[in-house]
């Protein structure tokens, strides 16, 4: 069970964090004028500011803790089952 969930985890975030970037979008086989390309901004201002101030860290740290804690307590509650279903 708890080998299903580190895999659905695992796989979330790949998902979420894996695609990469777009920067600029322009097509240079076009003769299209400059002002016609589409600029996409790869991060948002609100990350540059915490970067700049140092809360991204803390940010950081904090959701670390939470995941962490929660994998201890699956593990957990897999130890606790595990147990039961032996006594059983």
């Amino acid at each position: 069970m708890i080998k299903k969930f580190f895999l659905i985890v695992i796989l979330s975030l790949t998902a979420a964090f894996g695609p990469a970037r777009a920067g600029v979008v322009a097509d240079s086989a076009n003769s299209a004028p400059a002002t016609s390309a589409v600029i996409i901004q790869t991060e948002p201002e609100m990350a540059d500011k915490m970067r700049e101030n140092g809360k991204i860290y803390v940010v950081v740290v904090v959701l670390a803790t939470i995941f962490v804690g929660i994998f201890a307590y699956l593990i957990r509650v897999d130890r606790r089952i595990s147990k039961l279903e032996k006594n059983i």
